[in-house]
């Protein structure tokens, strides 16, 4: 693959990384949001785990691009 290819990937990669970024931070608002208006303990409980749980799922999806992008990286220093 050419220069070219690997550098149009890392910033693809970065980008999507701050997508990602920014829906976790929308999801904990909205999550947030429900639990405060939660009208019993039990449902508190649920949008809590759900949110651990989503927020979670967001980590591992950031961690992944960060290892895309250090693969592309590497690769990008093996082409010069």
């Amino acid at each position: 693959m050419s220069k070219e290819y690997y550098k149009k990937r890392i910033i693809d990669l970065r980008a999507a990384m701050a997508k990602e970024k920014e829906a976790k931070k929308r999801d904990n608002e909205t999550y947030a949001g429900y639990i405060k208006r939660a009208s019993s303990a039990e449902y508190k409980a649920s949008y809590r785990k759900q949110k651990i749980d989503r927020a979670a799922s967001h980590d591992r999806n950031i961690e992944n691009y960060k290892r895309q992008i250090e693969s592309a990286k590497d690769s990008l220093r093996r082409c010069k």
